[in-house]
């Protein structure tokens, strides 16, 4: 089994010496997990943290059994954040979500393109926080599990769109939903039109919609919790008075 893609690294752990075992996004075939060997060699470490971009050359004797993967680096990788340690926080919270709720050797290349598309904006702060939450709506829209915010679940308006079902991730305006309201999760203007603005309170919002569905329809059923590093971009971003 041969192949070469475009790839995104999710995570790296050592094995051996001189080994790493790494996770990695590629374009066309899915999550892969593969070995690296030299991983540990100076020139190797940079593009093996979460959200480098590689070229991936993978090998495996057998198809279904692990195989090895030679790495060749696209651009300056996540180096060029080290600055900034929140956009840091959520370029690795975005990639423990996707090493966490995509499947080995599934092709979803939306996921693929979502985490490109936020990559490109994490160097701009008034923005990324909430293209970070669009981007876990279209994980779970990749796997089946996509938000219907197109009109109201009880009465089919498509005006004043407010809330979201938790149950069933629909939207629910803010007439049918009054009765409720305490049940609803609120809905940010900007989930449902990039023309919407953020006001504050939004990405927290918006957060708490793609965590309950993350939880309820993806991480719940493998009996895993949301990942660590998703909980600390939530207290890196209220600390930063982001949400």
């Amino acid at each position: 089994m041969e192949w070469e893609d475009d790839a995104f690294v999710l995570s790296a752990r050592a094995h051996g010496e001189t080994g790493a075992i790494v996770e990695l996004l590629t374009q066309d075939r899915g999550k892969f997990v593969a070995h690296v060997a030299g991983a540990a060699s100076r020139r190797m470490k940079p593009f093996l943290q979460a959200g480098a971009r590689v070229i991936a050359r993978y090998r495996a004797r057998v198809a279904d059994q692990m195989g090895s993967a030679q790495l060749e680096p696209m651009g300056e990788g996540p180096s060029s954040l080290f600055d900034d340690r929140l956009a840091l926080a959520g370029l690795q919270s975005a990639a423990a979500v996707a090493a966490g709720a995509l499947p080995e050797r599934e092709p979803h290349p939306g996921a693929f393109l979502a985490l490109e598309t936020l990559i490109r904006v994490l160097e701009i702060p008034d923005i990324w926080p909430a293209v970070y939450v669009r981007y876990e709506a279209g994980l779970l829209q990749d796997l089946g599990f996509g938000l219907d915010l197109s009109k109201c679940a009880a009465t089919g308006d498509v005006d004043d769109l407010v809330y979201v079902s938790p149950r069933t991730g629909r939207a629910v305006s803010r007439k049918a939903g009054a009765p409720y309201h305490d049940k609803l999760l609120s809905l940010p203007p900007f989930l449902l039109s990039s023309q919407g603005g953020l006001s504050e309170g939004d990405v927290k919002a918006g957060l708490d919609i793609t965590g309950h569905f993350l939880e309820q329809f993806v991480f719940g059923p493998l009996n895993r919790p949301l990942p660590p590093a998703r909980m600390w971009l939530l207290d890196r971003l209220g600390e930063a008075g982001r949400l």
